[in-house]
């Protein structure tokens, strides 16, 4: 049975026409061998039930999913690439597959590629990804969600048999296609090409496009460019408080990297922070730390504003200006929000709550590189001093500096508590995802095509995830 009768197809990203979007053929891949295979995502869609067999057909050689896109779409787009504009941007290794309903949401979801191989956007690349960055990406989305990231998830990871040259990486290097599950893949950049070009009309059809199937609560907007300009401030001041929140360092901020539906996605040099410092960086490239954790929050801020600037051609600039001063205001509250939920805690909903997140921070400062990130979150989950003081930890969290981190956490109540009962509390670590053990799971891959290391980190993530219980109470943010 090649999908499930829950597989509902909906392919609208076509008739915005060929304006927006270039028709492609994905590679011919001397191989493909499956790697990694999400059932979970699959079944939100109705395509968890394909074969081994089925799968690679239809995401290792491309064959069209039943009443789907074909041929496939490259996006056009151009984006600020660390602020600088490039007009020479759209999808260089990767195509729009397929887009389908959502099991018991309804929400449109599409199915995106990465290393599917070359198209009009390509310039001088081969279009193709390593396995070694299909294997940080899948590893990346996986720990994302169980930290309550609105984010993309990796649907597939096939590895294609090529050997490719890469200058930041021993090469020749294995080869791999990547195919990630999204709610969209337009993105700032997309409006940015319209608004050179001087299009007002195709922004219009773009936005109306957004509007319909992203964001139809607005559909009754006597300005659509102004309440989706305020729809997505509100989308990505909470994706920036909840990449802090997790001490993530996405590593790319540039405008074609950030989409219009606010999820996280397209993961090359990211890295989750080891312990409190915001001038930490995750591309070898950012020379300057326009892109350190410390600034994430100022460059999606930025990001928003050249967005707004392509609103301009359509819609007057005051409610676009007042749509942008909602930033702020709305990142505080969901970093009040993100905080306190990575906690385990009830917000008190006072002022108390914004200066509790500055103790959590000053916490995590005073520990310096003694105290990595995420143990603090996983010793203190639900506010459970005495369990904090069987850690590790122990040492560090007695020592007076930390006084006013304990004192103000008493005041707090757990959210849910019975969480704790879980078995991955009893761990003495939590779960972390830090650079060094990235290496780790991919030496026993290139050196002896060994992948239990790499399955056995997703199990693990897939216990903390469960036992964080982020995404209950409806919280399906999520691709």
């Amino acid at each position: 049975m090649p999908v499930s009768p829950a597989y509902r197809p909906d392919p609208v990203f076509p008739q915005l026409g060929r304006e927006f979007a270039d028709p492609v053929n994905a590679a011919d891949f001397p191989q493909t061998i499956l790697r990694f295979r999400n059932d979970r995502a699959a079944a939100t869609v109705g395509l968890q039930t394909l074969t081994d067999e089925e799968w690679i057909a239809h995401f290792g050689r491309f064959e069209p999913l039943p009443g789907n896109i074909n041929p496939p779409l490259a996006q056009r787009y151009h984006g600020h690439q660390f602020r600088s504009y490039n007009p020479d941007l759209g999808d260089g290794r990767g195509f729009t597959f397929a887009q389908m309903r959502e099991v018991g949401t309804d929400r449109l979801l599409e199915l995106g590629t990465k290393g599917s191989g070359e198209t009009p956007w390509s310039r001088s690349g081969d279009g193709r990804l390593t396995l070694k960055g299909g294997v940080r990406e899948v590893l990346a989305t996986a720990m994302l969600e169980a930290l309550g990231v609105p984010t993309s998830r990796s649907f597939s990871l096939i590895e294609t048999g090529e050997e490719l040259v890469r200058g930041d990486e021993p090469s020749p290097t294995r080869s791999s296609v990547l195919t990630r599950l999204s709610h969209s893949h337009i993105r700032f950049g997309s409006f940015q090409r319209h608004a050179f070009f001087d299009a007002p009309e195709r922004i219009n059809a773009l936005i109306e496009h957004v509007v319909a199937n992203y964001y139809p609560e607005l559909s009754d907007a006597s300005d659509p460019a102004a309440a989706l300009l305020d729809a997505v401030v509100a989308r990505v001041a909470k994706l920036a408080a909840r990449w802090m929140a997790a001490g993530f360092v996405h590593g790319v901020l540039n405008t074609d990297n950030m989409n219009i539906t606010g999820e996280s996605f397209d993961y090359g040099p990211y890295r989750f922070a080891p312990y409190s410092n915001p001038n930490f960086t995750a591309a070898y490239f950012d020379q300057t730390g326009l892109y350190a954790f410390g600034r994430q929050p100022e460059a999606v801020f930025w990001n928003l504003q050249q967005l707004a600037g392509c609103f301009t051609l359509v819609t007057e600039s005051d409610p676009l200006i007042e749509a942008l001063n909602r930033f702020g205001p709305t990142y505080r509250d969901e970093l009040v929000t993100a905080i306190l939920g990575r906690l385990g805690l009830q917000p008190k909903g006072t002022e108390d709550d914004a200066a509790f997140i500055q103790t959590v921070f000053g916490a995590l400062a005073g520990g310096g590189e003694a105290l990595r990130w995420e143990p603090l979150f996983f010793d203190w989950f639900c506010g459970d001093a005495a369990r904090a003081d069987r850690s590790p930890r122990a040492e560090i969290y007695a020592h007076e500096g930390f006084q006013p981190f304990r004192e103000a956490i008493a005041g707090y109540q757990a959210e849910r508590p019975e969480r704790l009962q879980h078995p991955f509390f009893a761990n003495a670590e939590p779960e972390e995802l830090l650079y060094d053990e990235i290496e780790a799971i991919w030496a026993p891959i290139t050196e002896q095509d060994d992948w239990s290391a790499f399955h056995a980190k997703l199990e693990r993530i897939e216990t903390a995830r469960q036992a964080w219980g982020l995404w209950a109470q409806g919280e399906g943010e999520r691709a």
